[in-house]
C-alpha cells in the first residue's frame, strides 16, 4: 500500500466512501436510486461503502451524480510543493511531456 504524506491510500479510500455515503443519505437517496442516477450498479455502491473498493470511473460517476463535478475538475489543478527546491523543480518541469 502506498502512503503519501500522513494518510495511506486505504485510509483515503475509507474517507471517500464514508463521505459519499453521507452525501447520498443527506440527499435521501437509496443505493438503488443513486445507481439509477449514476449508472453504477447498487451492489458496487454497497461494496464501496462497506469495503472501500471501486474503480475510478465508477467513483467519478457517483460523485458527478451527487453534484460534485466542479470539485472534481479542480482536483490537482495546481502544483503543491513543500520546499523552495521542490518549487524550483516544478517550475523547471512545467512543460515536460515525459518522465526521465
Amino acid at each position: 500500500m502506498y502512503s503519501f504524506g500522513q494518510i495511506s491510500s486505504g485510509e483515503l479510500m475509507q474517507q471517500l466512501a464514508e463521505r459519499l455515503k453521507a452525501r447520498r443519505l443527506e440527499k435521501g437517496l437509496s443505493r438503488q436510486a443513486l445507481a439509477e442516477l449514476s449508472g453504477v450498479p447498487a451492489p458496487t455502491i454497497a461494496r464501496f461503502e462497506q469495503q472501500h473498493a471501486i474503480s475510478m470511473r465508477q467513483y467519478l460517476d457517483l460523485a458527478i451524480a451527487l453534484g460534485y463535478a466542479d470539485q472534481l475538475q479542480v482536483l490537482m489543478q495546481e502544483a503543491i510543493y513543500k520546499t523552495m527546491e521542490e518549487l524550483e523543480t516544478i517550475k523547471q518541469n512545467q512543460n515536460r511531456k515525459r518522465g526521465r
